[in-house]
C-alpha cells in the first residue's frame, strides 16, 4: 500500500511509530495529485516546493499535535495566509489576505500540512461552478460547494479536506463522492475568516475516509464530550430511520440506499425504528431558503457596490432581493426554526442517530448542476450535527451515501455512532 491510500488515521498511526514520515506521505500525496490531476482538477493552488518544506519540518518538531504530519486540503474561500483564496470568483483572482482562517491556524497549530486549496463554487454559494469532476465519473459533478475537497479525499489526493455547508454543501459532495463527511453542530467551529454567506447557516466541515478521520479534525477543534464514550456496541444502538417531508423528491437510488442501510442495521442487531417528524418541520425546507437568501442580501452588498459588473447575476439577484423576502417572512423562519431545534433535540436520549438520506441520489452529469441541497439544508437550519456515510451504488455505478444526524452538541457521541454503524453501513468499510 502506498502512503496516499492511508486514511489519516492509518497515517497517524504510523507517523506517530516513526515508520512513516510527514514529508514520505507528502510526497505520495503529490505523486496521486500529479497523475490524477489532470482528470479531477481538485485543486486551485499547489506549491509542492513548499509543502515538502513544511512537511520535513513537521519531522523535526519535538511537540507533535492530534494532526501531526497529515496533509489537508482548504477549501478556496477560507484563507491562508501563504497562499491565494480567490473564492472562485474573477473579483479576488491571486489575492492574499496574509492571514489564516481560524479553521486553519487550529489545523496548523495541531501539526497539520496545508497541501493547498480546493476549488469551490463562487463564494461557496452560487455563480461560477469549480472545475472539479467527479473521480468516479469525469463527466459527473462532485457535488458543491465543496467540490474539490470531496472529490480530492474521494480520489487519494489527500487524507484530510475542509469543507463548509450553508445548505448541503459537505453533506452531499461526500454522497455523491463516495467519502466520509461531517458538518458538526453550528458555531463550534470558529468561521473567522472563511467567507460569510449566511452566519445563521454557515459552518466549517470536513471529509476523511472513515469516521476515525473525522474524529481527529473533531479532537482538533475540541468537541464538546469527546472524552465521553457511547458505552455500546451496534447490537444496543437505537437508530430512527426518517425520510423526512422531502421523500418523494429522492431518487429511486436513495430512497433504496436508506432502507438499504437501515437494513443492514437490523441485521447487525440494531434497533431501527421509523420516525415520523412533527408537522411544524413541513416547514423547515421553506424556512432555510428564506433565511439563506434574506441573509445572503447583506453578503454579497460589498461587491455589489464595489465591483458590479464582474459580480455574477446570482449574486446580483441576491442583493436585489429577486425573491422577494420580507422582514416578516425572514421572522417567521427563525421563529420557526427555534421551534424545531428544540423539537428535534427533544427525540434524544430516545435515539443515538436518526438515519436519513444524504442526497436526492448519484452525482447529476455536468459541471452545472451540482446538485440539490434538499436533503441537507432542513439539518444546516436546525444547527444538528451531521455525519455522511456510503452505503452503496446508483444505477450508473455512482456512490449513493446516507447521513446520521444527532442532537445539538451532540457530535462525540454521534461520531461514537458513526464508528459503529460505518463497518455495517458500508460495504467497502476500510477504517
Amino acid at each position: 500500500m502506498e502512503p496516499w491510500q492511508l486514511t489519516a488515521s492509518a497515517a497517524r498511526a504510523k507517523l506517530r511509530e516513526g515508520s512513516l514520515t510527514a514529508e514520505a506521505l507528502l510526497r505520495s500525496c503529490l505523486e496521486r495529485i500529479a497523475a490524477r490531476e489532470p482528470v479531477v482538477k481538485a485543486w486551485t493552488f499547489l506549491d509542492p516546493v513548499a509543502a515538502v518544506a513544511k512537511a520535513r519540518e513537521a519531522d523535526k518538531a519535538d511537540l507533535r499535535g492530534v494532526l501531526h504530519g497529515l496533509p489537508i486540503g482548504v477549501k478556496d474561500m477560507i484563507e491562508t495566509a501563504d497562499m491565494p483564496t480567490t473564492y472562485n470568483s474573477p473579483i479576488y483572482q491571486g489575492l492574499r489576505q496574509g492571514r489564516d482562517a481560524a479553521c486553519v491556524g487550529i489545523a496548523r497549530g495541531e501539526g497539520a500540512v496545508i497541501l493547498g486549496k480546493t476549488d469551490t463554487v463562487e463564494f461557496a454559494a452560487a455563480g461560477r461552478r469549480a472545475m472539479t469532476r467527479n473521480p468516479h465519473d469525469p463527466a459527473r459533478t462532485p457535488g458543491g460547494s465543496s467540490s474539490g475537497s470531496a472529490a480530492a479525499v474521494a480520489d487519494g489526493m489527500v487524507p484530510l479536506a475542509f469543507g463548509t455547508q450553508t445548505g448541503g454543501s459537505t453533506i452531499r459532495p461526500g454522497s455523491f463522492c463516495g467519502v466520509y463527511a461531517m458538518k458538526p453542530t453550528h458555531g463550534v467551529v470558529n468561521t473567522e475568516g472563511a467567507k460569510r454567506y449566511s452566519h445563521t447557516l454557515d459552518t466549517i466541515g470536513w471529509y476523511g475516509r472513515c469516521p476515525a478521520d473525522l474524529r481527529l479534525l473533531a479532537e482538533a477543534f475540541r468537541l464538546f464530550d469527546l472524552d465521553r464514550n457511547l458505552g455500546k456496541g451496534v447490537k444496543q444502538l437505537r437508530i430512527a430511520l426518517c425520510r423526512g417531508p422531502n421523500w418523494h423528491l429522492a431518487a429511486p437510488e436513495s430512497q433504496a440506499a436508506l432502507l438499504l442501510a437501515g437494513q443492514r442495521l437490523e441485521q447487525a442487531g440494531a434497533a431501527v425504528e421509523e420516525l415520523q417528524l412533527p408537522q411544524p418541520f413541513e416547514g423547515v425546507t421553506e424556512a432555510q431558503r428564506v433565511v439563506l437568501l434574506g441573509e445572503g442580501r447583506g453578503a454579497f452588498l460589498q461587491e455589489y457596490l464595489a465591483d458590479h459588473a464582474r459580480l455574477h447575476a446570482d449574486f446580483r439577484d441576491r442583493v436585489e432581493n429577486f425573491a422577494g423576502i420580507t422582514a416578516a417572512r425572514q421572522a417567521a423562519a427563525y421563529d420557526l426554526a427555534a421551534e424545531c431545534r428544540k423539537l428535534f433535540d427533544a427525540l434524544f436520549p430516545g435515539f443515538d442517530a436518526v438515519l436519513t438520506p444524504a442526497a436526492v441520489g448519484e452525482a447529476p452529469l455536468g459541471r452545472q448542476d451540482t446538485g440539490n441541497p434538499v436533503f441537507n439544508s432542513m439539518w444546516t437550519l436546525l444547527h444538528v450535527p451531521c455525519v455522511g456515510i456510503p452505503c452503496t451504488t446508483g444505477p450508473n455505478g455512482l456512490p449513493v451515501g446516507v447521513q446520521i444526524v444527532g442532537p445539538r452538541f451532540g457530535d462525540a457521541a454521534l461520531l461514537d455512532v458513526a464508528a459503529l454503524a460505518a463497518p455495517v453501513i458500508d460495504p467497502d468499510f476500510a477504517g
